[in-house]
């Protein structure tokens, strides 16, 4: 197996895991052609250690492990190992040397990331050794690409290097836990978040029927609450809000399609035709049969096929039952 070398020292490399920023020493490359004495890194330091050709086998802790091709592990604070390789043949390995620079390192960690989202770098402090298979089969094109990038040195090579790295780093991570797709680790949309959802989407989808109580119950909060929330995303009530979604369907009705007008106003919820027509006169100051003409005739003279929407500054009247 023709095997590209990589040496990577002089390099100001920080990758970033979850909350944790990691400075990375060196990467290496070489054969094992004698053992490596033992040794264990200090209370901040980790070896990442891939072997991708060649046999042998670790001592770490006083346990013996085999080496063969595809084997991943990891060395951290104060774990005592050692490598001996089969002289028949030798094993290869790339090793990557980190250390942790900044981030919560124990157990104490902040609440905001609590669960899920800080797994990868849970293990990694809480397995200061671990040791692996590469079944994914992914490790050596990760490789490939960090020897290539390193050789070439072309434009952005340092953000590839760092990218790259942080996808060696992640792969290794994954197989930690055999179960660690489900589910699946990622950031979830806050309370908030989802609120500004529901009433973005009842504005957008249900302007011809939703209330106020409704969208309480959607968001379960009072409808005091609920008027609060809104005026403090729009900037306007909520009935205001609910008119403009109204009109601003009304005027795509009306432009874009040959719906009467008793159709427009059933589309958007209105009881009679005669309660849409006031609304609009009010919030467009002329009727929607005048409206709909005026843009008709100006799109025509103008001879354009797109249409150009001017929407008057309404009035807020909210009476639009």
């Amino acid at each position: 197996m023709n095997l590209p070398p990589i040496h990577i020292e002089d390099m100001n490399i920080k990758l970033k895991l979850d909350e944790l920023i990691l400075n990375v020493l060196y990467v290496k490359f070489g054969y094992f052609h004698h053992s490596m004495p033992k040794h264990s890194h200090s209370h901040s330091s980790y070896e990442l250690h891939y072997i991708p050709s060649g046999k042998g086998h670790l001592i770490a802790d006083g346990r013996h492990y085999a080496l063969t091709p595809g084997t991943l592990f990891m060395t951290g604070p104060e774990i005592e190992h050692e490598q001996v390789p089969d002289m028949t043949d030798p094993m290869a390995e790339y090793c990557i040397f980190f250390e942790i620079v900044s981030g919560q390192t124990s157990a104490q960690r902040d609440p905001y990331y609590g669960g899920n989202n800080t797994l990868l770098s849970q293990w990694l402090i809480e397995r200061p050794f671990w040791m692996g298979t590469d079944t994914a089969n992914k490790m050596m094109s990760l490789f490939d690409m960090l020897a290539h990038e390193a050789s070439l040195q072309q434009i952005g090579f340092h953000r590839m290097i760092i990218n790259i790295l942080e996808l060696i780093l992640t792969q290794t991570l994954r197989y930690y836990d055999e179960d660690h797709f489900q589910p699946p680790h990622v950031p979830v949309k806050t309370l908030d978040d989802r609120r500004l959802v529901t009433i973005e989407n009842s504005f957008l989808y249900d302007y011809h029927s939703i209330t106020l109580k409704q969208l309480a119950h959607q968001l379960g909060l009072s409808t005091r609450q609920t008027e609060r929330t809104v005026h403090r995303q729009y900037g306007m009530s909520f009935a205001n809000k609910k008119l403009q979604a109204r009109m601003e369907a009304a005027v795509q009705l009306l432009l874009t399609t040959d719906q009467t007008i008793r159709e427009v106003a059933r589309a958007l919820g209105f009881t009679t035709p005669e309660r849409f027509s006031h609304a609009f006169k009010q919030y467009f100051h002329c009727s929607p049969s005048a409206y709909r003409l005026e843009h008709q005739e100006a799109d025509g003279e103008q001879g354009e096929s797109v249409i150009n929407v001017n929407i008057t500054k309404p009035n807020t009247h909210t009476n639009t039952n």
